[in-house]
């Protein structure tokens, strides 16, 4: 058998997250910390985080929003999920191939968190739709939240909100 790398798979949810302020609506992105080759650039993305073992996406979306974005977030709906794959470049340790799964929630804005954001996260920012979707880095997220808006303004609930 010759010696080829592995392919590894990794699970993870997050969370499109709107609050409504003065008739408008804003979306949460945060800006993760650097610390590796991978993640120096300045980005900003939607909060998401690993599936831990046994938890269920809809339970890690809320954790990961409370841990990176600081706040309290209900589930709303499924958005979709998107597959990607990458590859980790650490110093000192041999290229490794990742295929990933992210599962992203439309999710209603509750309240901060006490502790505000975790230790992973620079910044975070609320913004308007089209701010909000010109600031984000990764393609497939500004399309995730294309989908968010149009789920949210085709939903039922949306009158409860206003």
């Amino acid at each position: 058998m010759k010696n080829e790398k592995l392919i590894k798979r990794e699970f993870s949810a997050g969370g499109a997250v709107f609050k409504k302020d003065k008739k408008q609506t804003l979306w949460l992105l945060v800006q993760p910390k650097g610390g590796d080759e991978f993640h120096r650039q300045v980005r900003w993305q939607l909060p998401k985080g690993w599936i831990e073992e046994g938890e269920r996406s809809e339970i890690t979306a809320v954790r990961e929003v409370e841990e990176e974005g600081g706040v309290k977030a209900e589930v709303i709906s499924k958005i979709d999920t998107i597959k990607i794959f990458f590859k980790n470049t650490f110093e000192g340790k041999p290229e490794e191939k990742v295929f990933k799964t992210i599962t992203f929630f439309l999710m209603e804005y509750k309240s901060d968190s006490p502790g505000g954001f975790g230790e992973e996260t620079e910044q975070v920012l609320w913004l308007p739709y089209d701010q909000a979707k010109e600031k984000l880095t990764f393609k497939s997220e500004k399309e995730i939240l294309e989908k968010a808006q149009k789920l949210l303004g085709t939903s039922t609930f949306q009158t409860s909100l206003i």
